[in-house]
């Protein structure tokens, strides 16, 4: 398998913080976004970052910003969508997603969802702690697009259902904290005490 692109996934309405773009709120020396792109970046051949409305906000990223093709927030899964369709025009196989709100994920979180991938001889996986499965974390095949896009179409929120059609893999990583997600002003306060 060749090294999989990266994607952010920045698309959600971040209405737990009071709307905006959570990825933009300062984080130790920087936002939550720059301490995602800081782990994500040298795991990856490439990096893109999935986000709905005025992408110049972002400018000062550098990345390509990719919006959801499906219209009416459809949940993360949409957003994959939107980076197996980038991934194609550059010519990929695979994408790996993190959520652009958690900013302690695993720093080898790409080469742990291949190798799962491969064990369940699959080409998906989602990445998965003692506390459940983290199905914003996974490895996306570029030859399933057209399929995601259908069942998005027919109305199919919930990634693991669709994770699961496919035998998913599971990445197991020892520790739950790596998967904290900021999603309230509390989260926030206690983020920067882990920072």
């Amino acid at each position: 398998m060749m090294q999989p692109l990266g994607v952010i996934l920045a698309g959600g309405q971040a209405t737990r913080m009071g709307g905006g773009d959570k990825g933009l709120l300062p984080l130790g020396r920087g936002t939550i976004l720059s301490h995602v792109i800081e782990r994500l970046e040298p795991q990856v051949a490439g990096l893109a970052l999935n986000a709905n409305g005025d992408p110049i906000r972002f400018d000062k990223l550098n990345l390509p910003i990719i919006h959801d093709s499906i219209a009416g927030f459809a949940g993360p899964l949409s957003g994959v969508l939107a980076g197996l369709d980038w991934a194609a025009t550059k010519g990929a196989t695979h994408i790996v997603t993190a959520a652009a709100d958690t900013p302690f994920f695993p720093c080898d979180l790409a080469p742990q969802l291949m190798m799962a991938a491969e064990n369940a001889n699959s080409q998906i996986a989602l990445a998965a702690s003692p506390g459940g499965r983290h199905p914003t974390f996974g490895l996306w095949p570029v030859a399933l697009r057209d399929e995601l896009r259908a069942a998005l179409e027919d109305g199919l929120r919930k990634v693991v259902l669709w994770t699961d059609k496919y035998g998913a893999g599971s990445a197991a990583f020892p520790d739950d904290t790596a998967f904290f997600n900021v999603n309230t002003p509390d989260d926030l306060a206690q983020a920067q005490a882990m920072i």
